[in-house]
């Protein structure tokens, strides 16, 4: 488990950077005030569902041959964060420069967990830097989704995160056109600024055949598990079910700097919260190791579910 190199996901280090105390702790009041928590609440004492949707990938030189047993916890879908960035690519075939060593996409393709794939396009590793290159993240996205793979492509994902601090952020609406569908987008709150805010300022330019992938900030404590089951909810009530899924941060702050993997006792109540939407762990090959699979799916599902 590449530890060092998670560190270095512009996802967890953006938001933990951006996090404030005073509007975590103002978002937790307001939920409590509102009785937004007391369902979740209860959900978090029943007995923990361990069931997930999927797993997230990030892909880099360091962890190019994914290898797991996360179909145990149900598990069937594989969304890849991208498949080429800061100009590197991962895919045979594609313009510009090819990483000195490609995954072994045959053999990904046929692992139960990767039943079907979500293919991550161009992306950075630096949000500023994706930021301020949309356009051209988008052309190379383009391209990329052009060639042929052996993986069961169930859609395909733009690896640019969205917050409301991206005060320009309403340009990529149109940009997206470009890309093929299914398309889905990952989406945080890094200000805290609550989810019908959020809401809002998301329908107020993204396509709506865009899909969005909401991380739940768990993993960097931006909030509990209840709270994001609780921006779940809204983003669902207002862009439908369908078409709104969870990002469980599967790992969490190390003493002494960085993350480490989550522990099975950390991550049961925080799968139970999100109970009937479809959960992708963040991420496998980095953070979801076999011992943990196994004791999350216990000896009686040792064969593995279809889940």
């Amino acid at each position: 488990m590449k530890i060092d190199v998670a560190v270095r996901n512009v996802y967890s280090k953006t938001i933990l950077r951006k996090v404030n105390r005073r509007s975590m702790l103002g978002m937790l009041v307001l939920a409590t005030l509102c009785g937004c928590q007391d369902a979740p609440q209860a959900r978090l004492k029943q007995s923990p569902a361990t069931q997930v949707r999927g797993i997230v990938w990030q892909l880099d030189d360091q962890t190019l041959h994914p290898m797991g047993n996360w179909e145990r916890l149900g598990a069937r879908e594989l969304l890849i964060q991208w498949t080429a960035v800061d100009g590197v690519n991962y895919l045979p075939g594609a313009e510009g420069r090819t990483a000195a060593h490609l995954p072994d996409w045959q053999r990904i393709a046929a692992e139960p967990w990767a039943s079907k794939v979500i293919v991550g396009l161009a992306g950075r590793f630096d949000e500023t830097a994706a930021r301020a290159n949309v356009a051209a993240l988008i052309e190379e996205s383009g391209k990329l989704a052009a060639l042929p793979t052996p993986l069961h492509v169930a859609g395909w994902f733009f690896p640019l995160e969205v917050d409301s601090s991206w005060s320009d952020a309403a340009r990529l609406g149109p940009l997206l056109a470009a890309l093929p569908r299914p398309l889905w987008i990952s989406v945080y709150d890094s200000a805290n600024v609550g989810a019908d805010t959020l809401s809002h300022w998301l329908a107020s330019w993204l396509p709506p055949d865009v899909g969005i992938f909401f991380q739940d900030g768990v993993g960097i404590h931006a909030r509990d598990a209840s709270v994001a089951r609780h921006y779940a909810d809204v983003l669902a009530a207002r862009f439908g079910k369908q078409r709104v899924r969870i990002i469980a941060e599967a790992f969490r702050p190390r003493q002494g700097g960085g993350f480490r993997p989550v522990t099975a006792e950390e991550l049961k109540p925080q799968l139970a919260a999100y109970d009937g939407f479809s959960v992708y762990l963040f991420d496998g090959p980095h953070y979801v190791s076999r011992d943990l699979v196994n004791e999350l799916a216990g000896p009686e599902n040792a064969a593995g579910n279809g889940g």
